[in-house]
C-alpha cells in the first residue's frame, strides 16, 4: 500500500545556528562579569525538536555552543526527587542520573568544559547521596540546592539566608555559565537565580537569560508546534499561555509557559535588588530563542507537530495500561489532540497494523518509510511481528524480493532452543535484537543478508505502530534504530 508522505524540510538549520549564536553573544555583552544561560530542552540530542521542526538537527544547540566553548562552562543539574523515582528519559529509555553521566562524558569528549553537577530539591534522599558518591568517585564536583518552602510565591523568603542562602554556591570560572539538565523540571532556573543571589553578595555583576526552544514565543498559542510541547511535558503540568507582562508592557501577544510567568515577579524583584532596575519587562524578554524566525514551511512543521501529538497520546495510553501514567494525563492529551484537530487515525501506520492483525489473527506491526511505502509484519512460529517487520523493511530498502529468506531456520532454531530450554523463556519467537544479531551472522555467507544489513541506517526516522505493547527489548531496539514507535494499549 502506498501513501503520500510530506517529507519536506520546514526549518532552516544553518540560519538558526547563525542567528542564535549572534543573539546569545549580544546577551552576554549586556551584562558585566558573568551570564547564567539556562538551556531548556535537550542540549545534545533534542529529538523532540527535530521531529516537530523537520530540518532541525538534534545537536544544533550543541553546535551553536561549540562556537562559544572558549568562554563557556557547563553546569548540569538534576532534581534529587527524579533520582529517587528513577525517572526515565523517554526518548532514550535511560534514567536521569545515568543521563547526567552520559551528558558529562559527551560534553567533555567534544571539548566543552563541565565544571560541576548540582543536586536540586535535595532533602537528604539516600539515592541522591549514593549518586553524589558515584559522581565524586569519577572526579566530578557536586553541589546541593535545597527545597525552599513557598517557592516561587514567597520572594522575601527565597532571597534570604533561609532561601537561596542555604544553597551551596557553585564555583565558576568563565564568563558564560550554561545551566542544563537531562530533562524538564530539574531546577535549572532556580539554580540560575540562586547564583545571582550569591554573586550579588560577593560583589559580582551577573545576569541571567533563558534559551528555551519551546514554546516558540512568536508562534500562535494554539499552533501545533506549541501544543506538541505541552504534549511532551504533560506529566509536568506545564501550560502554554499568553505572556501577560509582555502584553501589558508592549501591547504584543507572545507565548510563554506557566512556570516562567509564575517565577517572573521573583526574578524581576531580584534584579531590582541587585541593579536597582530590572533589564527585563516580561518573561519573553528573558529568552534568546530564534527558532520561530527559522521556520521556512509552516504547513510542514504543523503536520510534523500533529504527528508528534498523536505519538505522545499513544505513549500515554500505553503508560496508563502499564500503570506508569495517570488517567488525567491521557485525558489532557486527548484535549490537546482536539485542539490540534487530529485523531489517532491520522497516523497512517495505525490502520495498516490493525488491518494486518485482523487478516492474520495475531499481533502485527506496520512501518511507514520516507517514500510513503507502508510495510507490515506478522507473527509467525519463528519471528514476532516486530522482527518480521524489520526484515521486510530491510528487504524493501535493499531491493530484495519479499519471498527471499534472509535467515535460515537452521540459524533461528538454535536461538529458540537456547531461550526456551536454558534461559527459561516461554515465548520461543526471537526478539528484534536477536533478529539483527542472527542477520549479521548470516551476512557472513549470504549476499542477500549482507545487503539487508547495509540498509539498517535507512530505518532512522521511520514510523512504526504495533498492535500490542512490545517487550522492553523490542522497544529499546526501535529507539536505538531511531524509529518513531507507537503501540496499541493492550498486551498480547
Amino acid at each position: 500500500m502506498i501513501v503520500k508522505l510530506n517529507s519536506k524540510i520546514g526549518f532552516d538549520n544553518d540560519k538558526y545556528l547563525k542567528m542564535q549564536s549572534e543573539h546569545i553573544r549580544k546577551r552576554i555583552a549586556q551584562f558585566g562579569d558573568k551570564l547564567y544561560l539556562e538551556f531548556g530542552g535537550k542540549l545534545f540530542d533534542d529529538y523532540h525538536a527535530s521531529r516537530v521542526l523537520p530540518g532541525f538537527k538534534p545537536d544544533s544547540k550543541l553546535q551553536m555552543l561549540l562556537q562559544l566553548k572558549d568562554e563557556a562552562e557547563i553546569v548540569i543539574v538534576i532534581n534529587s526527587s527524579d533520582i529517587e523515582k528513577n525517572k526515565i528519559r523517554g526518548d532514550l529509555g535511560i534514567t536521569y542520573d545515568v543521563d547526567v553521566i552520559r551528558l558529562f562524558n559527551l560534553f567533555t569528549r567534544v571539548g566543552l568544559y563541565v565544571s560541576s553537577v548540582v543536586l536540586t530539591q535535595y532533602t537528604g534522599q539516600s539515592s541522591a547521596d549514593a549518586f553524589r558518591h558515584r559522581l565524586e568517585a569519577l572526579g566530578i564536583k557536586v553541589y546541593h540546592h535545597y527545597h525552599i518552602k513557598g517557592y516561587p510565591s514567597n520572594p522575601d523568603l527565597i532571597m534570604s539566608d533561609e532561601g537561596f542562602g542555604k544553597n551551596d554556591y557553585i564555583e565558576t570560572s568563565r564568563r558564560l555559565v550554561v545551566i542544563t539538565a537531562p530533562g524538564p523540571g530539574s531546577g535549572k532556573m532556580a539554580t540560575c537565580l540562586s547564583q545571582l543571589y550569591h554573586d550579588h553578595k560577593r560583589g559580582i555583576n551577573a545576569g541571567y537569560a533563558k534559551f528555551e526552544t519551546f514554546p516558540i514565543w512568536n508562534l500562535p498559542l494554539r499552533h501545533p508546534v506549541n501544543i506538541a510541547y505541552e504534549a511532551a511535558t504533560s506529566d509536568l503540568d506545564d501550560v502554554n499561555m499568553i505572556d501577560p507582562f509582555h502584553l501589558e508592557e508592549y501591547g504584543k501577544t507572545t507565548v510563554n509557559y506557566n512556570r516562567d510567568v509564575e517565577i517572573f515577579p521573583v526574578l524581576n524583584k531580584m534584579f531590582e535588588k541587585i541593579a536597582g532596575v530590572s533589564p527585563y519587562k516580561s518573561p519573553t524578554d528573558m529568552g534568546v530563542n530564534m527558532a520561530g524566525n527559522c521556520i521556512t514551511d509552516d504547513e510542514t512543521v504543523c503536520e510534523a507537530a500533529k504527528q508528534e501529538i498523536i505519538r505522545r497520546y499513544y505513549a500515554a495510553q500505553c503508560g496508563y495500561r502499564t500503570g506508569s501514567v495517570l488517567d488525567e494525563e491521557v485525558r489532557k492529551l486527548e484535549l490537546m489532540m482536539n485542539q490540534a484537530g487530529v485523531q489517532a487515525s491520522d497516523r497512517k501506520v495505525v490502520a495498516a497494523a490493525l488491518e494486518k492483525e485482523q487478516a492474520t489473527g495475531g499481533p502485527a506491526a506496520a512501518m511507514e518509510l520516507p517514500d510513503g511505502t507502508i510495510i507490515t509484519g506478522k507473527t509467525s512460529n519463528l519471528l514476532g511481528a516486530s522482527s518480521a517487520l524489520l526484515l521486510n523493511a530491510l528487504k524493501h530498502f535493499g531491493g530484495i524480493h519479499e519471498d527471499t529468506l534472509l535467515m535460515s531456520p537452521a540459524v533461528i532454531e538454535p536461538i529458540q532452543n537456547l531461550k526456551v530450554e536454558h534461559l527459561g523463556n516461554i515465548n520461543p519467537r526471537i526478539h528484534t535484537d536477536e533478529t539483527l544479531i542472527a542477520l549479521s551472522i548470516c551476512a557472513a555467507t549470504s549476499p542477500e543478508a549482507k545487503c539487508a544489513m547495509e540498509q539498517i541506517s535507512k530505518l532512522k526516522g521511520c514510523e512504526v505502530h504495533s498492535t500490542v505493547i512490545l517487550s522492553a527489548v523490542d522497544e529499546r531496539t526501535f529507539k536505538r534504530l531511531g524509529v518513531n514507535l507507537t503501540c496499541e494499549p493492550k498486551y498480547q
